[in-house]
C-alpha cells in the first residue's frame, strides 16, 4: 500500500488532537509557518490539510486572524 500524502498525515494528526481533547473547540491552531516548522512540511501541505479539516467541519478559518477548532 502506498504511503499517505503528507497533507493527509498532517490532517490525521490534527484530527486526532481534536478527537482526544488535546485541542478544544475555540482553540487557535498554530500558524501555517509554525505548522511547517513543527512538522517539517511545506505551506502547500499545511493548506491542503486545513482544507480537508475545514471540509470535515473540524476547523474554521477567520481571514487575517487564524484557524480555530470548530464548536461541535
Amino acid at each position: 500500500m502506498p504511503p499517505s500524502p503528507k497533507w493527509a498525515e498532517l490532517a490525521a494528526h490534527i484530527r486526532s488532537q481534536i478527537d482526544s481533547g488535546e485541542l478544544s473547540p475555540g482553540d487557535k491552531l498554530p500558524s501555517t509557518s509554525q505548522l511547517c516548522q513543527i512538522h517539517g512540511v511545506s505551506a502547500i501541505v499545511v493548506r491542503n490539510a486545513m482544507l480537508t479539516l475545514k471540509a470535515e467541519g473540524l476547523v474554521v478559518g477567520v481571514p487575517g486572524v487564524g484557524v480555530y477548532v470548530a464548536e461541535r
